[in-house]
C-alpha cells in the first residue's frame, strides 16, 4: 500500500454540473475592448487569490456592473454545482481505513477553493494553485503537497523514500508531470478507454500491490 495517494480535482473527485467560464468570459470581453489575450492570462488566474474584479483590474479589463453582476452570477451558478462523483468520497473512505494519507492537488482559481475545502473536508493536504502561486506540471507543485502529507517520494526502486501515488484526469499534470517529480501517476479516463475508468478501481487496483 502506498503511504500516501494525491488526487487531482475537477474530472476526479470532482464535477462540474453546470459550466458557465466565467473568467474565460472576462478575458473575452477584453478580447472586444481590444486587449490581446496572453498565454500567461489563465495562469495568473490560477495562480492568484482574486475575485472577477481583481482580475479585470488587473487585465486592464473595463466592466460596468451589470456586466460585473452578470459574470458574478455565474460564477457562483458554477461554483454551487460543483459536486464529487459517486465513487469519490468511497474512494477516499477506503484509503483512509487502511491509514493512507489523502491529498489534493489541483489547478484552480481562487474563488473555487473554499468549495473545494467544504465539499472534501478534512484531508491530510491541500495544493490549491491559486493557494500556493504554482501549477501543475511545475515540479515544486507536487513537492509542496508531499511536504503536507510528510511524504518522501522514492525516484527510485530501492531507494529510501515513501510510495506516493497521484491519480488524475490529466496526463500531462497528474501522471507524467508527479512521475518525473519521483510519485507514481496515473491517469484516470471516465471514458472507460484507459487502465482506470473510477477511482474504485484505482484503488482496488493499488490494493494488489500492498505488502
Amino acid at each position: 500500500m502506498p503511504s500516501a495517494v494525491i488526487f487531482d480535482l475537477f474530472g476526479t473527485l470532482l464535477e462540474i454540473r453546470n459550466r458557465q467560464s466565467p473568467y474565460r468570459r472576462l478575458l473575452r470581453l477584453g478580447s472586444q475592448q481590444g486587449r490581446v489575450a496572453s498565454p500567461g492570462d489563465i495562469r495568473w488566474i490560477m495562480t492568484n487569490v482574486c475575485g472577477l474584479q481583481e482580475a479585470a483590474d488587473f487585465f486592464g479589463i473595463k466592466l460596468s456592473s451589470a456586466q460585473l453582476t452578470n459574470l458574478q452570477r455565474s460564477l457562483d451558478v458554477e461554483i454551487q454545482s460543483i459536486t464529487p462523483f459517486e465513487d469519490a468520497l468511497p474512494a477516499i473512505e477506503l484509503l483512509r481505513n487502511r491509514g493512507v494519507r489523502i491529498g489534493v492537488c489541483s489547478n484552480l482559481g481562487g474563488p473555487y477553493c473554499p468549495a473545494v475545502r467544504n465539499l472534501l473536508p478534512g484531508l491530510d493536504g491541500y495544493a490549491l494553485s491559486a493557494e500556493v502561486g504554482l501549477m501543475k506540471p511545475d515540479a515544486t507543485m507536487y513537492q509542496h503537497i508531499c511536504t503536507q502529507l510528510d511524504a518522501v517520494p522514492r525516484r527510485d526502486p530501492g531507494l529510501n523514500g515513501s510510495q506516493v501515488m497521484m491519480i488524475g484526469d490529466s496526463r500531462r499534470c497528474d501522471a507524467e508531470g508527479p512521475r518525473a517529480a519521483g510519485l507514481e501517476g496515473y491517469h484516470l479516463d471516465r471514458s472507460g478507454a484507459g487502465r482506470f475508468s473510477n477511482l474504485l478501481e484505482f484503488v482496488a487496483g493499488i490494493n494488489l500491490n500492498k505488502d
